[in-house]
């Protein structure tokens, strides 16, 4: 999943410097679902994210990102991942969504369990 997830933030990096804001952001999502079973590409992707918003001058995505960065941690000790969530703070931090289809197959091939 590691390859997936540098994949999806090397098309984000890309993106930003070509000025494609919206491709950008489309490739941390991805980033964020795939990363979420593991801690620290999961914050990896959020400090991305918040580079981006601050890039971009917008208070509530860096209000947003910031909240994340410390929630997770927590989540990821009491289990609580929102799976599928494509970490934006225009996204309840809680709500789940449905996983793509690859993304649902990259982690059955890593064994994560989605609960």
């Amino acid at each position: 999943m590691q390859n997936e997830i540098t994949n999806a933030l090397s098309r984000a990096a890309a993106s930003r410097a070509a000025g494609d804001i919206d491709a950008a952001w489309n490739a941390l999502q991805r980033a964020h679902v795939i990363s979420q079973p593991a801690l620290l590409p999961h914050l990896v992707v959020h400090r991305a994210m918040l580079s981006l918003a601050v890039a971009q001058r917008d208070g509530k995505e860096v209000s947003g990102q910031l909240l994340r960065l410390a929630l997770a941690p927590v989540g990821h000790m009491l289990g609580r991942t929102p799976w599928g969530n494509p970490g934006r703070s225009n996204v309840s931090k809680f709500a789940r969504a449905p996983l793509p289809d690859d993304v649902a197959r990259l982690y059955a091939q890593a064994g994560v369990e989605v609960k």
